[in-house]
């Protein structure tokens, strides 16, 4: 690409009275080539890859790159960088997802939260950003100072919004059951919701409120975006991110036909690494992964293994 906009750009020096139409197009084109692409994952979108996309933004490398959103492998693999979505932490190359089974990257500086997408573009980007707002060297020891700073006060808070954030995805309480939401398998997954609203505030009353005990465990609702299904384990309360039974830790951070394979459930889609949310294909799917999940934790607690906890 290096030798093309050469020549493109020697040619334009030459030729500057020759066809004004083809020239300004050419330019046009050479503009286009030097804007770095950078990607994250379509449907819903999060605190994390917006900040993320925003900050990486700020540097020098990825200044004004053009934002892609797609989840398709082929497309990711010819952007710039990626973040959120892909599978793969490769500074080197500018991959930057938290998603991945094994992924345990940490800031370090006394500080061992597991980090997001946007805690890593921090980690590798955050001392330039800071630089070039306080227009001195990286070196400058104001600027190890605020890196501390605003990673302890910001970045760290931030994580946690994160997670509950994710964890408190979409019910209404006024309007799920009249929508065809149902209590089922024993009253622990409660299913069938209508379009998205917060059961943050709402589940626990309702629960209080139906005397439902066992209390639920996970919720079943369709994405508005993707029009799969999720299920999602429900939080120990309102105020907490902790799950009250997170999915099989066997699943976490496994995606499609994998997932499929382990779950023993067909049309698998993902199963986040905390495992506070999962996805599938299909209402149907999403209900097996319910229920295997209840009956592979009740194994668990049988027997006094914590393989599936």
């Amino acid at each position: 690409m290096f030798k093309i906009k050469a020549f493109s750009t020697k040619f334009l020096d030459t030729n500057r009275l020759l066809f004004p139409f083809q020239l300004s197009l050419l330019r046009r084109s050479l503009a286009l080539m030097s804007v770095k692409r950078v990607g994250t994952h379509n449907g819903s979108f999060h605190c994390d890859e917006a900040l993320g996309c925003f900050m990486i933004r700020l540097t020098n490398n990825f200044s004004q790159a053009h934002i892609v959103r797609s989840r398709d492998p082929k497309v990711l693999e010819t952007l710039d960088a990626v973040l959120d979505v892909g599978g793969v932490y490769d500074p080197a190359k500018h991959r930057y997802d938290h998603h991945q089974k094994a992924f345990e990257e940490i800031f370090g500086h006394g500080f061992n939260t597991k980090l997001s997408s946007a805690g890593l573009v921090y980690k590798h980007f955050g001392k330039e950003i800071i630089a070039k707002e306080l227009q001195v060297d990286e070196d400058h020891p104001d600027v190890q100072r605020l890196f501390l700073a605003v990673y302890k006060n910001f970045m760290e808070v931030i994580r946690i919004d994160i997670w509950r954030d994710k964890l408190y995805e979409y019910c209404d309480r006024s309007t799920s059951l009249a929508q065809g939401g149902q209590v089922v398998q024993g009253g622990q997954v409660l299913q069938k919701l209508g379009k998205s609203g917060r059961w943050k505030l709402h589940l626990f009353e309702l629960e209080e409120e139906m005397k439902i005990n066992p209390p639920i465990k996970y919720v079943l609702y369709q994405d508005d975006r993707s029009k799969s299904w999720r299920v999602q384990a429900v939080a120990m309360a309102p105020d907490r991110f902790e799950s009250r039974k997170a999915l099989p830790a066997p699943w976490r951070g496994l995606r499609n036909d994998e997932l499929s394979r382990e779950s023993g459930i067909p049309g698998g889609v993902f199963v986040h690494m905390s495992g506070f949310i999962g996805g599938s294909q299909t209402y149907e799917g999403a209900l097996a992964m319910a229920k295997a999940a209840l009956k592979l934790l009740r194994l668990s607690t049988s027997r006094g293994s914590s393989r599936y906890s």
